[in-house]
């Protein structure tokens, strides 16, 4: 039998790692935590290991990996497939250059708009909303 003193509830596992009771479930029934057995008219217990792999988990969403590109890095979280990971984490990085770069490209336009709304004098047509109808140029 587990010692209480290390074990805790769905709740006290969610406040552990700063997360919703329900995200515990959805990564349950998406297979990236396992769902601990309920003894006879008992309560789930989590230990430890459940709160590192839900660390884990939260840590690789906040670097912006999808729920099945964390399953992939599970597969891979034993460290002796180094290569397959870097390659995982060179293609977020790709990915999120590409972002970047879309993001900038969005800040320049509405830069842009913004800069032609505060240019704008008297009683016409506001630019943005204008610019917005005609549709706008790949900058």
């Amino acid at each position: 039998m587990q010692n209480k003193l290390t074990t805790m509830t769905i709740g006290g596992l969610a406040k552990a790692a700063d997360v919703h009771i329900e995200t515990i479930r959805y990564y349950q029934s998406r297979g990236l935590l396992k769902k601990p057995d309920r003894p006879l008219g008992g309560i789930r217990r989590y230990d430890s290991t459940d709160i590192d792999r839900l660390m884990f988990v939260k840590t690789a969403k906040e670097l912006g990996f999808s729920l099945n590109e964390i399953s992939d890095l599970l597969r891979l979280e034993d460290g002796t497939n180094c290569l397959e990971a870097s390659a995982l984490a060179e293609h977020k990085l790709e990915h999120v250059r590409k972002k970047i770069a879309r993001l900038k490209r969005i800040e320049k336009v509405l830069r842009e708009m913004v800069g032609r709304c505060h240019a704008q004098q008297g009683n016409v047509f506001c630019p943005l909303i204008e610019s917005l109808h005609e549709g706008i140029t790949k900058a």
